[in-house]
Parts: structure tokens; C-alpha cells; sequence
């Protein structure tokens, strides 16, 4: 049954529609939180049990041209962002890093680990390995990725931080779709929100300077 057109297509809905959408609401923090809990169980349950994905550092990883083109891309969000926050929000600009500097390297770890680190093994290993059969055209596939990841943060209610993750979820679903590594993904992803954080839009991302 869980290999079914239909169950995936109502598991689809449920896990990246109804309850992103639903978490807009203003309704108890522990709801949302033990749904979130039970979500991630299932998902890595599905991985483990019903797909066969072993969660194991992939072989013959190029790092060389991973971190060289991380590091282009990482250039050209550098330059966009330092002028973003100059003209439309100075007083942030490199301010945690500069007055604080033991919560960024805090703050960097934690949303690292706890929060980049899942948030690929949801969006990109889970819904590769779970959904692709369910897309003839893959670019439609990658797109509706990018979707689902910026609907994931409609609880932050700011069209920009909605911008941004949709933009941040293309290239992270181009990554993943090459590499097939959830590492390789998860450190592009940890650079580019550390990098957003360091800059100054961390009160938009839901790091509060």
C-alpha cells in the first residue's frame, strides 16, 4: 500500500502541503512541535524501512569541483546580500558577528546540526528517493521542490524569507540531483544560511540578533 500511486500522492499533501500551510494558524506550539516530531519519525522511517536508503557518506565524491562551485555561488549571494542589508537595513550588517561573536559561532552550530542537516534529509533524500517516479518531467520535479521547501517556511510569514528559500531550494535540488549526497547538500545549504545569518538577516530567518 505505501508503495502505491495514491498513498504517496496523500502522503505528498499531507506532509508537504496541509501541514506547512496549517502551521501558519495560531494554535499550541506543542501541537505543532509533536506533529513535526511524528512527521520526521515517519519520514526517517520510510527512508530506512520502505525505501532502502542507507543514510551513508556517498562514494567517489568530487570535492573539488563541489566546493568550486559552491564557492562561485556563494560569491555572487556575498555580493547581492552585503548591498541588500547596506541599503535597506545598515545598523544589521555583520552585527552579531561583530558584537557577538560567541552567539554566531552558537547560533551557526545549532543551525547547522539541528536544523540544515533534517531539513535535506526531508526535502531533498526523502523526496528524491520517495516521489520521483511520480514526475515524468523532472524539471517540473525539481521546481515543485523548490515549492515545498519555501512552503515549509510560510510560519515566518515574510514574503522575502518565502523568496529566498524557494531561490535557496532550486540550487540545493540542482546539488542533490548531481550529487545524490545528502552531505554534499547539507554543507551548501549550512554555508549559504550561515553566510545569510553572518551578513545580518538573521532576525528574518528566525535567529533574532
Amino acid at each position: 500500500m505505501m508503495h502505491s500511486t495514491a498513498y504517496k500522492l496523500s502522503e505528498f499533501f499531507i506532509i508537504f502541503i496541509l501541514v506547512p500551510v496549517s502551521f501558519v494558524l495560531d494554535f499550541s506550539i506543542w501541537i505543532k512541535l509533536t506533529v513535526s516530531i511524528i512527521g520526521f519519525l515517519y519520514i526517517i522511517y520510510l527512508l530506512l524501512k520502505i525505501e532502502n536508503k542507507r543514510l551513508k557518506l556517498a562514494k567517489h565524491i568530487n570535492w573539488n569541483i563541489f566546493f568550486k562551485n559552491t564557492m562561485l555561488k556563494l560569491l555572487v549571494i556575498v555580493i547581492i546580500t552585503v548591498d541588500f542589508v547596506f541599503f535597506f537595513d545598515k545598523a544589521n550588517l555583520f552585527k552579531v558577528l561583530i558584537n557577538k561573536p560567541l552567539k554566531w559561532v552558537v547560533l551557526l552550530f545549532i543551525y547547522s546540526i539541528f536544523s540544515v542537516y533534517p531539513q535535506e534529509l526531508i526535502f531533498r533524500t526523502f523526496y528524491f528517493s520517495r516521489y520521483d517516479a511520480l514526475f515524468q518531467n523532472k524539471k517540473v520535479f525539481l521546481f515543485i521542490n523548490a515549492v515545498v521547501f519555501s512552503l515549509a517556511h510560510l510560519f515566518f510569514r515574510n514574503a522575502l524569507v518565502i523568496i529566498l528559500t524557494f531561490l535557496g531550494g532550486l540550487l540545493f535540488a540542482f546539488t542533490y540531483k548531481k550529487t545524490k549526497s545528502t552531505l554534499l547538500v547539507t554543507i551548501e545549504h549550512a554555508i549559504y544560511g550561515c553566510w545569510l545569518f553572518t551578513v545580518g538577516m538573521g532576525d528574518m530567518l528566525g535567529f533574532p540578533s
